[in-house]
């Protein structure tokens, strides 16, 4: 899974014209991870101000507005790509826009058993 982390200030005030080229990129992107075989999901995903965290502490749980933690980067999105080997995957993270611009953080998928 290659998670996308970005600065959601940052993008928030880009101008429109960088915005469009930045999301061209995602869609070129897209578009190559598609005709290589590799694409098996992905979703860009809403700004951390929608987010709800919950918690369950002394069995009670609680709901929170916002996001856990304020970080400099924030999750934005993801791909669930399909990849040979950690070296292609790398690949594919370092072709991924986010990458020149913000973080992509590359993890195995633990599959569940049973």
């Amino acid at each position: 899974m290659l998670m996308i982390f970005s600065n959601e200030k940052a993008e928030a005030s880009m101008t429109t014209g960088d915005s469009a080229a930045r999301h061209a990129a995602y869609g070129a992107y897209t578009q190559a991870l598609i005709q290589a075989g590799a694409m098996a999901g992905g979703e860009r995903l809403r700004p951390t101000t929608t987010a709800t965290t919950v918690r369950v502490s002394g069995g009670r749980t609680e709901v929170l507005d916002g996001p856990y933690a304020d970080t400099k980067e924030q999750l934005g999105g993801y791909y669930l790509i399909e990849a040979p080997d950690l070296d292609q995957a790398i690949a594919w993270a370092a072709r991924c826009p986010a990458a020149s611009h913000g973080t992509v953080e590359l993890r195995p998928v633990w599959p569940m058993e049973g």
